[in-house]
Order: structure tokens, then C-alpha cells, then sequence
């Protein structure tokens, strides 16, 4: 078996591209942290956009604990899927505090009271998202291994869930998933069915009905902020942009048939947001981040924000350097901060900066307020 058919199983690991343009005026750099976090708490559920170790020690392709990976980091390589920050990342760093938010499967004690990181590359709503590339910890589980932390916090408050109630109401909750329920599941029809038993509205419908009792389950135990993200044009993203006009011999064409089960699905998660906050879930509110719209934007304005190069990443081979993603001990571009793109799926910690202020600050992209006002109710 050579070497290219082994690395083929990477291509498949296809992530959300959640980019954002931003406000003008806005630079690539997050403020220092303040002297007190604006909330006491931060709880991150995802995928690999925001996967910062958790797949480390999982038998899996979705690993990204090697260099260049964290190249531009201070902690050097950890698992984190780009060459520097996540999002997530930058939004602790804005929120003001003083360390990120680390995995869960490293926290220990009373670090638990700040927060945690659930998220875990190639993940889904769906369990078996993702099993393409081995193992994960899905939607479901995350959220179970949230109802553990819970239990974990309850001994620091005395065994006083209301006063653990009234502590939880006040942090935020970030939720980033969908993007591996399309590209590892529905549109891998080799390794799932799913495109067999559903169309795209089904499809859609079916991850929303999940969606809700995963966030309602987060609800149960505490979740008064929450932050949910929409899929991003990942039909543009340097892989689908290397496969899908590999196949069609042309050049610069996005994959348009996954864009538009992508708008669906986004569709459905707004819709989402707006009964959760008319009262589905009393006391909640949710904010609803426009990934699409905000990845469209930027790809078509890179040049007025910085981006030399929108469609390559930075680090990677072949076609649009997203054939095959980064790979161990490579060589990236020698300046990071011209690019949208870290590799063939996720975006560089510039892009991810960006996005956290604009999403923090504004509301072009946040519906029906931004994470400033999230954080200030």
C-alpha cells in the first residue's frame, strides 16, 4: 500500500471553514487579557476548528499534534487543527481571561470552574459522523461528558445546585457543529447511507431534531448563553476546491451542490435559535453565527482585509494545497497572516482572530446580538 493511498484517508477529513469579515479597521491581534474574565466561564463543544487536544491520545486520522501544526502558537504544537489561536481561543483571550480554556481531557480539580474545551476533530451530531477517520467524541458525547463536569462542579459549591445554577447562568456556552455531518456522512455515499435515506431537507431536518436535544440537554444542566455557529461555505474550501474541479477540469468553481444543502441546514439552525429564545427554553438566549454568509464575504473581499491568498492553504500538497492536508514536519508559507487558509480545511489563526472581534463587537455576522451583549445579560 503506498504512502499517497494511506494519506488519501486524510482528504476525507473535511472540516467547517468558519471565517468572518470584518469591520474595517479591525487588526489581527486580540486585546490583553483583563484583569477579571467578563464571565466566569467558558464550555466549547465542536470539531476540529475548535479542537484543542482533546484527539491527541484517540487512534485517529483527526489529529493534528505534530508540527507545523501550532507553528505560530506560544505552546508550540497541541492538537489545536492551525498554525496558531482557534477561535475559540481568541474569543477567551477578548472575554478576558487569562489562560485558554483547555481540554477536557486534561483538566484536573478545580480548573473545571473555568471551563472547558469538549470538542474533538472530525465530530458531528450524528454518532457516526466521522467514524471514517477512527476514533472521536461526537455531540452526544460531549454533552454527556459536560452532565460529568457538572457533577464535578457541584462538589465545590457544597452540593447546592441552585447556587451551581446561578454560577453556570452567567458563562458562555459555544456550540460549532454540523460541517462533518455533510462531509464525513452525507456526502461520502462509499462510507454512509444517508444520502440514499434522506434528501437535503430531511437531512437537514433530521440534525436539527438531534441538534435540539443535544442543546436542550445542555440547557438542563446550566446553559443560559449559548452560542451556536452556522456551517460555513465549505463547497469553497481548498479540498473541495482541489477535488471538485479536479473533476470537472475547471478552474476556480466551488462545490455548489454542498453549499446548497449547507444553506438548508443553516436555514433550519436559525430557525432554531429564534424558538429557543421565544420561550422553548426559558431564561436562555442563543446567538446565532452567521458562518456562511461571513465565509463568502471574506473570500470575495480577502484583499481589502489582509488575505493575499483565499483559495490555497498555507501548508499543504497538490492542487490548491489541499489535496493532502499539512503533513508532519512540512514546510508552510513563510508568512502565515496573508492567508485565509492554515491547509486544505481550516482557516489560519489570523482568520480565526479576525472572526472572534467581529463576532465579539458586531452584529453583521451574530443574530440577534452579538457576544458582547451575550456576555453583558
Amino acid at each position: 500500500m503506498s504512502l499517497n493511498y494511506n494519506l488519501m484517508g486524510i482528504l476525507r477529513f473535511v472540516l467547517l471553514v468558519s471565517l468572518s469579515l470584518v469591520l474595517f479597521g479591525l487588526k489581527p491581534t486580540v486585546s490583553q487579557p483583563q484583569q477579571q474574565a467578563q464571565v466566569p466561564c467558558l464550555f466549547i463543544f465542536g470539531d476540529s476548528l475548535v479542537d484543542n487536544g482533546n484527539n491527541n491520545r484517540l487512534l485517529s486520522l483527526a489529529r493534528a499534534n505534530y508540527r507545523p501544526y501550532g507553528i505560530d502558537f506560544p505552546q508550540g504544537t497541541t492538537g489545536r487543527f492551525t498554525n496558531g489561536r482557534t477561535y475559540v481561543d481568541a474569543l477567551a483571550q477578548i472575554l478576558g481571561f487569562r489562560n485558554y480554556i483547555p481540554p477536557y481531557s486534561r483538566i484536573r480539580g478545580q480548573a473545571i470552574l473555568r471551563g472547558a474545551n469538549f470538542a474533538s476533530g472530525a465530530a458531528g451530531i450524528r454518532d457516526e459522523t466521522g467514524d471514517n477517520l477512527g476514533a472521536h467524541t461526537s455531540m452526544n458525547q460531549q454533552v454527556e461528558l459536560y452532565t460529568t463536569a457538572v457533577q464535578q462542579m457541584l462538589r465545590y459549591f457544597r452540593g447546592d445546585t441552585n447556587e451551581l445554577q446561578r454560577y453556570l447562568s452567567r458563562c458562555i456556552f459555544y456550540s460549532g457543529m454540523g460541517s462533518n455531518d455533510y462531509l464525513n456522512n452525507y456526502f461520502m455515499p462509499d462510507f454512509y447511507s444517508t444520502s440514499t435515506n434522506y434528501n437535503d431537507k430531511t437531512f437537514a431536518e433530521s440534525l436539527i431534531k438531534n441538534y435540539t436535544q443535544q442543546l436542550t440537554r445542555l440547557y438542563q444542566f446550566g446553559a443560559r448563553k449559548v452560542i451556536v455557529t452556522g456551517v460555513g461555505q465549505i463547497g469553497c474550501i481548498p479540498y473541495q476546491l482541489a477535488r471538485y474541479n479536479n473533476r470537472n477540469n475547471s478552474t476556480g468553481r466551488c462545490n455548489d451542490k454542498i453549499n446548497n444543502a449547507i444553506v438548508v441546514f443553516n436555514t433550519q439552525v436559525k430557525k432554531l435559535v429564534d424558538r429557543l429564545n421565544k420561550g422553548q427554553l426559558k431564561g436562555a438566549k442563543f446567538v446565532y453565527l452567521d458562518s456562511y454568509k461571513s465565509t463568502y464575504d471574506l473570500a470575495v473581499n480577502g484583499a481589502a482585509y489582509g488575505f493575499e491568498v483565499v483559495d490555497k492553504g498555507c501548508c499543504g500538497v497538490g492542487r490548491n494545497n489541499g489535496q493532502i492536508t499539512c503533513l508532519p514536519l512540512q514546510t508552510p508559507c513563510p508568512d502565515r497572516t496573508k492567508y485565509l487558509f492554515w491547509d486544505a480545511f481550516h482557516p489560519t489563526e489570523t482568520a480565526n482572530i479576525l472572526l472572534a472581534k467581529s463576532n465579539f463587537y458586531s452584529r453583521a455576522y451574530t443574530y440577534p446580538i452579538n457576544i458582547q451583549e451575550l456576555a453583558n445579560l
